[in-house]
């Protein structure tokens, strides 16, 4: 097949040919960039200056480099086991020194969080565009290359290809290109270790113009290792999934809140009693009655931008088992309960008085009944009969002897292709891409990876995505909540990009267009420590990504302040309900100064108590316990990693509050760890024998750090 190639360095030549000197390139998020085919598209123009190259990209993905040489120590050996072989895109070092050739730019529409926050090249050449209005972005600027990296399966005609974890722009840019007058061309290099996904993300070969297969550049793939969940995270986390419904739709996001949503919902599933005091507990008021708390016995569905690790764990653990069909009569059947998944006589009556059955089948009307499964799949049309099997039945679908033969034939059988979960991308644990290598038939045919044009909006199917997205519930996180109830996710009110809007301002507005939807964003009541401490809902804010017009529910760890359709003052009063004591009294004055809240007002004594020792004393021996996992979804760390981890993310916290951070040093000073029990993780930190005087004040607040938590004997 000409379109396959076996270098890089050879389909560089290609695309530059095709395009020109002056090439605009765009490349998915995450995972699915072809690392090899780009960095030899980079070293090739850097090397011509007769060559430009401008990138058009989101989320680079880099291997974390440690802070310290502390850090070093411990996360080498880590970093090597996890990453391997893994090549880094060549762009991104030059870049982050501002070095890179002058022919060669970079433009993305969404930083890895916090990664750009202090480079000026990267914040001014940043797009920020909704995830759905990305072709159409990337193609005005331009583009006119795309690449990818994908799975492939086959060989010779016989080739399969799959956009893999990212097929949530290419398909739509694909149907975008195809209507150009001008030339854009779609490269793809095949990786061996890419989950194979099937259906919509399955493509035909000639999907591009040309195909790198060679098994040299089989590199380790970037894998996220699961995150650590804090404590108010596991609190935030309780308070969101009681406003999951069950039979309804589900989207939560990466990270540490996303797992322990997850999680939550499966301790809320297989631990009702547990989940249910654990929520009371943590929560000021009353549970209502209102809330559906039961256990998942119809399931979720979930539709969703990214398909995350924790999602895979709520398949696995049966709260997401919903299935929807992509038929409107199907849909509705199922939902209104006129119907099951059995295909029996209740089931064929229904579909025929909806006329998806007609009364005599064509090729299309027996192609699309087999495909729902149906009718068997070795019923077929010979002239104006039906053959089931060798035996002639006539072509009439109320005639009783082709009913019986048909529905015998189907006896056990249920709908065929309905799907539990749609995703636009994937990325997560090593662990998680073998899951999705591992998929058989049935796991492939439940799981959909699709375009975000889908995923992300309700335009493509209105009345469909209706029918399947009932009761959803999108989860996802902000960083700042003004009390006029509007979110900032993105960026700070100077103008500072932390990350990008993504998907989260279309899941707002279509929680608003969806009936019995709703958004949840959730918000840390606080950021940082001693002097540092703010709180994260503020009087008002001056960015916004969320505005207040579409404010819906807002979680924090101290509970959920529904503000849909309420009044400002009513919307005020409910956030301070769930922000950080500490503060509430400087927004009430705030609110009332500016007449926002009546003058009389008083912050009910139930709200009063909003501390993170409270939830402390509630949740930290649910934790230690493992009913809270640290880790809800394993971990690639050692017992010993993990405790280090933690003891060091701690003593750094501490090093930001230089007062807080001498006080500490000089309590661990004043203990005396078992040094036999401790060598071995001083060791690991090169801190058996520290060089300098912060070293040695670090490795005593080591001692005592893992002292408490129960890793060294008192001696």
């Amino acid at each position: 097949m000409s379109r396959l190639v076996s270098s890089v360095d050879d389909c560089v030549e290609r695309i530059i040919e095709a395009v020109g000197p002056d090439i605009r390139l765009g490349a998915p998020l995450g995972l699915s960039k072809p690392v090899q085919l780009i960095n030899a598209l980079y070293h090739r123009v850097a090397a011509d200056p007769a060559l430009s190259l401008h990138i058009f990209t989101a989320l680079c993905l880099e291997v974390p480099k440690p802070g310290s040489h502390i850090e070093a120590a411990l996360a080498g050996p880590i970093l090597e086991r996890m990453f391997g072989d893994y090549e880094e895109l060549a762009f991104l070092e030059p870049f982050k020194r501002n070095a890179l050739p002058a022919n060669i730019q970079l433009s993305e529409l969404y930083f890895k969080a916090g990664s750009m926050k202090n480079h000026s090249i990267a914040q001014q050449h940043y797009i920020s565009s909704n995830y759905t209005h990305i072709c159409r972005d990337m193609l005005g600027a331009g583009v006119n290359v795309m690449v990818q990296m994908v799975a492939a399966r086959g060989e010779g005609e016989g080739l399969r290809i799959s956009l893999s974890a990212n097929p949530d722009v290419a398909l739509e840019m694909k149907d975008w290109i195809d209507g150009l007058d001008r030339r854009v061309v779609l490269a793809a290099q095949v990786h061996g270790d890419m989950p194979f996904m099937e259906n919509d993300a399955e493509v035909p070969a000639d999907f591009f113009d040309w195909i790198v297969q060679n098994e040299v550049y089989d590199k380790t793939l970037f894998a996220v290792p699961n995150a650590a969940v804090p404590l108010r995270d596991y609190a935030t986390a309780l308070h969101a999934s009681s406003l999951i419904v069950d039979g309804g739709t589900l989207q939560i996001g990466i990270g540490s809140l996303g797992d322990a949503v997850a999680h939550a919902c499966i301790l809320r599933h297989q631990d009702n009693s547990t989940y249910r005091q654990l929520l009371d507990d943590i929560s000021n008021e009353p549970l209502s009655p209102d809330l559906d708390l039961g256990q998942f016995e119809r399931g979720m569905y979930i539709s969703t931008e990214m398909f995350v690790n924790g999602m895979m764990h709520l398949l696995e653990q049966g709260v997401a088992k919903r299935r929807v069909y992509d038929n409107l009569a199907l849909q509705k059947g199922l939902n209104s309960g006129a119907i099951t998944e059995r295909i029996d006589g209740t089931l064929w009556d229904y579909i025929r008085e909806q006329g998806l059955m007609p009364l005599h089948l064509d090729s299309a009307s027996l192609a699309e009944l087999q495909y729902w499964g149906v009718i068997p799949e070795s019923l077929a049309l010979v002239g104006n009969q039906l053959s089931l099997d060798g035996a002639e039945l006539a072509n009439n679908m109320d005639d009783s002897t082709t009913r019986a033969a048909l529905l015998g034939a189907a006896e056990g059988a249920h709908l065929r292709h309905g799907r539990i979960l749609h995703g636009g991308f994937f990325l997560g644990p090593r662990d998680f891409y073998q899951k999705l290598r591992d998929l058989d038939a049935e796991g492939q045919e439940r799981i959909c990876m699709t375009g975000v044009r889908r995923t992300n909006q309700l335009l493509l199917d209105y009345p469909l995505y209706c029918a399947q997205r009932g009761d959803a519930r999108f989860i996802n996180t902000g960083m700042i909540a003004s009390l006029n109830g509007a979110v900032a996710s993105d960026a700070l009110e100077d103008g500072t990009v932390i990350s990008g809007v993504g998907g989260q301002y279309n899941f707002v507005a279509m929680a608003h267009d969806l009936p019995g939807a709703r958004s949840v964003l959730c918000i840390r009541a606080t950021r940082g420590e001693g002097k540092s401490l703010k709180s994260n809902i503020v009087p008002f804010y001056g960015y916004t990504t969320i505005p207040k017009h579409l404010r819906d529910v807002i979680v924090t760890e101290y509970g959920v302040a529904d503000l849909r359709g309420q009044s400002d003052a009513e919307v005020i009063k409910r956030l301070i309900n769930v922000a950080d004591s500490r503060f509430q009294g400087e927004l009430l004055a705030f609110a009332k100064t500016h007449g926002k809240v009546e003058a009389n007002y008083v912050i009910p004594r139930f709200a009063l108590n909003n501390t993170p020792e409270k939830l402390e004393a509630i949740l930290r021996p649910q934790m230690a316990a493992a009913v809270l996992p640290e880790y809800p979804f394993g971990t690639e760390l050692s017992p010993q990693e993990q405790a280090l981890g933690a003891s060091l993310r701690h003593i750094k916290s501490l090093a930001d509050e230089p007062r807080h951070f001498l006080t500490s040093a000089f309590k661990a000073m004043l203990h005396r760890a078992d040094e036999d029990a401790a060598r071995p993780f001083l060791e690991r930190v090169h801190l058996e024998h520290p060089g300098t005087t912060r070293d040695f004040l670090v490795q005593q607040m080591l001692l005592l750090e893992l002292e408490e938590r129960g890793m060294l004997k008192v001696s």
